[in-house]
């Protein structure tokens, strides 16, 4: 069988990039190891998406935001940063900006569904799921997708975006940098008698770190991060001691919170591919950079790099050249490494320094945090970096 464009794996990701190829003259292969349910019915995972301008400018473009529930995507107006019990805070705010939101937040599998309900429509894009690829053989003039079946599936370019723990990243021979921080990520949905007022709060309280996404109505996502050793016993927990927890957590500002969705555990490790390209072959999505969570921008990163990727394919399509070819992927490489190594590092930088709980160091915490929340030049580049949206201006005051 013969392609132009393998992509394995159907995550976000990989059907981001399948939709960007709609309108493309390719005919495009989309391989996922697991159901054809799971991808056109995703299920509630308890991750939320803070999107950024650019996201859902890409988004947009694909015709994939109209198919997702309006009424259920929520603006982020504000983001406070604590530091403990410390009065210390950087706040972000729309406030003098020429932004309504600072991002959007949207369900992980709403946003899936979506993608998957436009790339199923395409003619030109087929789906096989239930299948994995064991190996990709790396030709002169193509690469060849070894099935778990036997089948071989022969195509001018070859794109990973089986998560960042890509079993082809490896057998492709990419080496890739790992950090397990030893810790756990319980995320959940809450309701609260107090509005959020759509402020996202995120507190690095000692031995832990607490986060509140504001979702639609009185409704939040609760992300608490612990260590491994200590996550098991809070799953268990009953409603009423997480509650009573909870509530307490947030220092009864929100008033008695409840839990309203189940509780679903990630452990945290990230990783950074050394390359994110190999003869006829690409990463894209977490299978190139995965991200901690503690500055959003995971999903972000991963859609714009297939954005990059796909804008070179379609290029060198109109202009007959080789959408495959060693000078493409290079460019796209290019154009999207050098970012992901600065979030990458900048952002295990910053929880190595709000995860340490030493004297000196929460000393040196707080005066970060003092510094940056009164040096306009600093919390407009951090907001720059939160929001990727280009057109708007931070008033350095």
């Amino acid at each position: 069988m013969k392609v132009d464009i393998v992509i394995i794996g159907g995550g976000p990701a990989g059907l981001s990039f399948a939709s960007a190829m709609l309108d493309s003259n390719v005919k495009v292969l989309l391989i996922e190891k697991s159901s054809l349910d799971s991808i056109a019915n995703p299920q509630a995972d308890g991750r939320e998406i803070a999107l950024t301008h650019l996201s859902l400018k890409i988004l947009k473009k694909f015709g994939v935001w109209d198919l997702i529930n309006q009424a259920e995507i929520s603006p982020l107006k504000e983001a406070k940063v604590f530091d403990g019990d410390s009065p210390s805070l950087l706040n972000f705010t729309t406030k003098n900006t020429s932004i309504d939101a600072l991002g959007y937040l949207v369900s992980n599998y709403q946003i899936r569904k979506a993608l998957y309900t436009k790339v199923k429509q395409a003619k030109n894009i087929d789906i096989i799921t239930d299948m994995s690829v064991e190996n990709v053989v790396q030709l002169d003039d193509c690469s060849q997708a070894i099935l778990s079946n036997g089948d071989k599936i022969e195509a001018k370019l070859v794109i990973a975006a089986d998560s960042r723990f890509s079993d082809i990243r490896r057998k492709v021979g990419i080496p890739t940098l790992m950090k397990d921080f030893s810790k756990v990520m319980i995320v959940t949905q809450m309701s609260h008698k107090i509005s959020h007022n759509n402020v996202a709060l995120e507190r690095f309280d000692y031995g832990q770190t607490l986060a509140l996404m504001p979702m639609a109505g009185n409704v939040s996502s609760i992300v608490l991060t612990v260590k491994t050793n200590q996550f098991q016993a809070i799953l268990e927990m009953s409603e009423v001691d997480f509650n009573q927890m909870m509530t307490q957590s947030f220092k009864g500002e929100l008033g008695q919170m409840m839990q309203v969705g189940e509780r679903h555990s990630y452990p945290l490790v990230t990783t950074h591919a050394q390359t994110f390209i190999a003869k006829r072959f690409a990463l894209i999505g977490d299978a190139s950079v995965g991200m901690h969570p503690v500055t959003a921008h995971g999903f972000n990163l991963g859609l714009r790099g297939q954005d990059i990727l796909a804008k070179l394919v379609n290029e060198a399509l109109d202009n007959g050249q080789d959408i495959g070819s060693e000078s493409l992927l290079k460019l796209y490489e290019k154009k999207h490494i050098n970012l992901t190594r600065l979030m990458f590092f900048g952002t295990n930088g910053i929880v190595a320094l709000f995860t340490n709980d030493a004297p000196v160091i929460k000393q040196v915490r707080r005066f970060v945090l003092k510094f940056a929340e009164h040096f306009p030049p600093i919390k407009y580049l951090i907001s720059h970096h939160l929001t990727q949206d280009k057109k708007h201006k931070f008033l350095p005051f």
